[in-house]
């Protein structure tokens, strides 16, 4: 029965009730005022009246819709926090797109470094130093640098790029004066895994990286400082297969524009094969035309080839290179009867090991050797150096001229050096590295600035603090 249809029956019930009990008996009936009767009946139907009031209620609480319940266990504050969130980063999103900060990276690092160099009487703190005053060398290379990098990719998969790295970058390394480290672009053509990129892009030879963040010790090994590129600026192709990635580009070696009267670019290229999770190789090449140290302006002829390889798994890294390269009129002797300038040559190899004694601690070991005999010796941009220790033996300089005097001006050095460093984990962001490296060739070719003198060995220290964000 519903219950309205039950209220209603209600009053009716009680009334006959009543009467009955009335009927039952009379001299009760009459024994009560007429008065006292009308007030049991107010007070019976006052008490109906109420039962009625609730069952109207209950009839409304039954007929109304359940309220909304909180989804996942979220309370109503929680719901409502929940859209205020929803809604802001949206707003959030919205703004970035606007501004193009949308998928944009920044980062950056600084390397404060300390070098005591004997052979150049020298210690001292290195940062920011202009290349400009000092030149490359193997005891500043890229060391003491600043870099801003910005990294951004659109919702097509283009990437771009910059670099910025005031009087160490490889802008400034060739020769510009600039603080571009990298300017490129990455533009995917029909899919994220073949792409063209141009621009001005830092060299991809060898197992070491230019970025001290990369570097696990502070100097660079021989074949990265004398054998290798600084940088392209062309364009090309970059393939993505399975295991296999493949960079290659026509550009100008070093120069970021040809000389008047130059007109061929060289073919640069990268091919790497990641054989596992904890391992692998790849190998790159040059071949085209550029500058030489030694050979005037014109560009001659180059051609450089190297394989290199890791193994990183656990506490110990193992790396590896092998770099050969030659190129035409680049020799620092010329021919005795002609006088015309010859082919300089070079074969090296550079090995790295390091071991994680803990988390923190990491100690590291490079070897590297460089044979550069042939015609007095020559290098990828290097003429005789007595501060590099590359050329023939040289046994004093002209007290006029000031020119070096060679020994056997037919034969280069042979150079080696040594590396032994730690690194510090101090944070996720700062590490503290320590190296010791001794340099030798089997002729006397660094000078000694204090007296003068040329020596076949020479050692530096080194300290610094690479913090990155």
């Amino acid at each position: 029965m519903k219950p309205h249809s039950h209220a209603k029956t209600v009053a009716p019930l009680l009334a006959a009730l009543s009467l009955a009990l009335l009927a039952a008996y009379p001299g009760a009936a009459r024994a009560q005022s007429n008065e006292e009767l009308l007030k049991e009946l107010r007070e019976l139907k006052e008490r109906v009246g109420q039962l009625e009031d609730k069952l109207k209620a209950a009839e409304q609480k039954a007929a109304a819709p359940a309220p909304a319940t909180a989804q996942w266990g979220m309370t109503p504050q929680q719901v409502q926090e929940f859209n205020r969130i929803a809604v802001k980063t949206e707003a959030l999103e919205d703004n970035a797109e606007a501004m193009g900060t949308k998928g944009l990276k920044i980062s950056g690092y600084m390397e404060p470094t300390y070098i005591y160099n004997r052979a150049q009487n020298r210690a001292s703190f290195q940062f920011l130093n202009n290349v400009a005053n000092d030149g490359f060398n193997y005891d500043n290379s890229y060391m003491g640098t600043l870099a801003l990098d910005f990294q951004k990719e659109t919702d097509n998969g283009t990437r771009w790029r910059l670099t910025l790295s005031p009087n160490r970058g490889t802008d400034a390394v060739i020769g510009n004066g600039g603080i571009v480290q990298e300017a490129s672009v990455s533009v995917p053509l029909g899919d994220l895994q073949t792409r063209m990129i141009a621009g001005h892009i830092p060299d991809w030879s060898g197992y070491e990286y230019l970025p001290p963040t990369q570097n696990k010790l502070i100097t660079h090994n021989l074949l990265f400082d004398f054998t290798l590129p600084t940088a392209y600026t062309g364009a090309g192709v970059e393939l993505t297969r399975g295991k296999w990635i493949t960079k290659a580009v026509l550009a100008n070696m070093n120069a970021s524009k040809l000389p008047s009267g130059e007109k061929a670019p060289v073919l640069a290229y990268r091919v790497d094969y990641a054989r596992g999770e904890f391992q692998g190789f790849g190998f790159a090449g040059v071949h085209g035309k550029a500058a030489n140290g030694v050979g005037g302006t014109k560009n001659t002829e180059l051609h450089l080839f190297e394989v290199d390889g890791y193994f990183i798994r656990g506490d110990w890294t193992v790396q590896g290179q092998l770099s050969l390269g030659q190129q035409k009129r680049a020799a620092i002797t010329p021919d005795p009867e002609t006088g015309a300038l010859r082919t300089a040559q070079w074969l090296g190899l550079s090995g790295l090991a390091a071991y994680k004694f803990s988390p923190r601690v990491e100690g590291i070991a490079r070897l590297d050797w460089l044979k550069n005999d042939k015609h007095g010796g020559g290098l990828l941009g290097y003429g005789a150096d007595p501060r590099n220790g590359i050329g023939p033996a040289i046994v004093g300089r002209d007290a006029d001229s000031g020119e070096l005097i060679f020994g056997d001006a037919e034969k280069g050095a042979t150079r080696t050096a040594l590396s032994l460093g730690l690194n510090y984990l101090y944070d996720l962001n700062t590490s503290f590295k320590l190296e010791y490296r001794l340099d030798r060739a089997n002729v006397s070719v660094f000078e000694q600035v204090k007296d003068g003198s040329f020596r076949k060995s020479n050692s530096l220290l080194g300290a610094a603090m690479v913090v990155k964000f």
